[in-house]
């Protein structure tokens, strides 16, 4: 669905030498298509990759750090004390250093201008113009591999790293990402605190050297929460610069990998990726050739521009799909709101310790708070209906919501089948002759077993009522226990 336009290349190369003792000159030097923002990439005395942004020689982002710590393969033995002294025997797996003791071992440029077509969006096309350099590096004593692939656009960086085919690295295990994002300054900040599980946050606007001391100004309950450090944020971050620029950091293409957080310094004002880790602490299982999703950097000169940008859709694969006719947006209202204010319920009674297949809703005391009942949807179908909307999404139709936010339990729902008080068939034949769609509703409450436990009956019934359009849920901890959201 992209149509190509013009290939250019245009990167401008610098020999990677330096005197004892001093710091190394950049290896390398990218510009973007209209030669505002400057790349600059080198390695430390010590091997470690660095890079470094500004715009029209005014630093946004002084050299930092890139690469990784890995899980080694060889086990050694830890000793620690057991509970009543006794020295025990442990095996541990060292760290393999995958963030230094590189050198370059060659570069590769090119330049690409585009116009391709958005499946649905605010925009018919969107122009993709970048210029791109590929660092290729390698750690001499062990032959490990990295490349580096740095793309730069009139509104920002995107750069992501690339692990080839055919060298020792092949299965491998992701300790830490130590991507750092070195700010020039000490940027005004617009943030919610990092974690694992929501992002139902009120946002903080502090400097970067604040985020710590003002972590819980903004924190409240939410069904699931695990905020990782008192120093982390989440993304996307946008920050502003004493001289007016306007920073966004976030990411693109995030497939198979764990989503990014950022840790904070304050002191420093360097923000370092924090992923994600999986039920162990690890934050990633890789089998070369494999890639990393892309760190994007937004840089512009006013706020407006930030929300024009097109950089993380350019960044995005294209859609893989070449029949997209079944796509459609839509302007639908819900049922939804009231349940959050409390003025209504998700849940047709008060019952408590349900077991979904042989709880009685018949025989049931309603608690005359259920908002998902026939009149009521009726309702919201004719106010839809009259004020040119096209679909009503219906929240709490379908048993077992008493019981949705037990974070340990796993049948919950069966996505089939509907409150006393809520007449599916009716209720969508009557949508439809006032020409509004009803949006199916699936919260899984997280336990994502149970949800493919009943998945191919619940779209079947979907299909059966002409329902075209799913809201799925994930609110809660996830089950199997030890897995995180990543985002909410």
């Amino acid at each position: 669905m992209r149509q190509l336009i013009i290939l250019l290349a245009a990167v401008t190369l610098a020999a990677c030498s330096s005197a004892p003792g001093q710091a190394p000159k950049p290896a390398a030097e990218l510009s973007s298509p209209d030669g505002k923002l400057r790349m600059t990439f080198s390695l430390s005395e010590e091997g470690v990759p660095r890079y470094a942004l500004e715009r029209e020689d005014v630093p946004v982002l002084t050299p930092g750090r890139l690469g990784f710590l890995l899980r080694g393969t060889v086990k050694a033995e830890k000793l620690y004390a057991d509970l009543d002294g006794t020295v025990v025997k442990e095996d541990a797996q060292p760290t393999i250093r995958f963030d230094k003791f590189f050198e370059l071992t060659g570069t590769e440029t090119d330049s690409l201008d585009e116009v391709w077509e958005p499946v649905w969006g605010e925009e018919a096309q969107i122009r993709n113009h970048y210029n791109e350099l590929l660092v290729h590096l390698r750690q001499p004593d062990s032959g490990r591999l990295l490349d580096i692939r740095f793309r730069l656009f009139d509104d920002g960086l995107g750069f992501r790293y690339e692990f080839p085919a055919g060298q020792p690295l092949v299965h491998f295990v992701i300790k830490e990402e130590m991507t750092e994002f070195a700010c020039a300054d000490d940027f005004t900040a617009w943030w919610i605190p990092g974690d694992y599980d929501t992002q139902e946050y009120e946002y903080n606007c502090t400097k970067l050297s604040q985020v710590s001391a003002h972590f819980n100004d903004k924190m409240r309950g939410n069904s699931s929460q695990t905020p990782f450090s008192t120093s982390g944020v989440q993304t996307s971050l946008q920050m502003k610069t004493p001289e007016g620029l306007y920073v966004n950091i976030h990411e693109a293409a995030l497939v198979d990998y764990p989503c990014m957080h950022l840790l904070v310094d304050g002191p420093s004002h360097t923000l370092r990726a924090w992923l994600t880790p999986d039920a162990e602490g690890w934050k990633g299982n890789l089998t070369a050739p494999a890639r990393t999703p892309w760190r994007t950097v937004q840089v512009t000169a006013s706020a407006t521009d930030q929300l024009a940008s097109r950089l993380i859709l350019n960044l995005n694969e294209p859609c893989a799909l070449e029949d997209v006719s079944w796509i459609h947006p839509v302007k639908y209202m819900g049922v939804w709101w009231e349940l959050i204010a409390g003025a209504a319920s998700w849940a047709y009674t008060d019952a408590v310790g349900i077991d979904l297949d042989n709880f009685d809703y018949q025989a049931a005391t309603p608690n005359g708070r259920h908002g998902a009942n026939n009149e009521h949807v009726r309702d919201y179908i004719d106010f839809a209906a009259e004020n040119g909307f096209d679909a009503l999404l219906v929240e709490g139709w379908n048993i077992g919501w008493e019981e949705w936010a037990n974070c340990n339990k796993d049948h919950v729902f069966d996505f089939q089948t509907p409150y006393p008080d809520f007449d599916i068939a009716a209720l969508n034949e009557y949508a439809h002759k006032k020409g509004i769609r009803l949006v199916m509703h699936h919260e899984t409450s997280s336990s994502i077993r149970n949800y493919e436990r009943y998945l191919e009956d619940a779209y079947t019934l979907m299909n059966r009522y002409g329902y075209d359009a799913v809201k799925s849920g994930y609110v809660g901890d996830i089950l199997p226990q030890g897995l995180q959201q990543a985002r909410s």
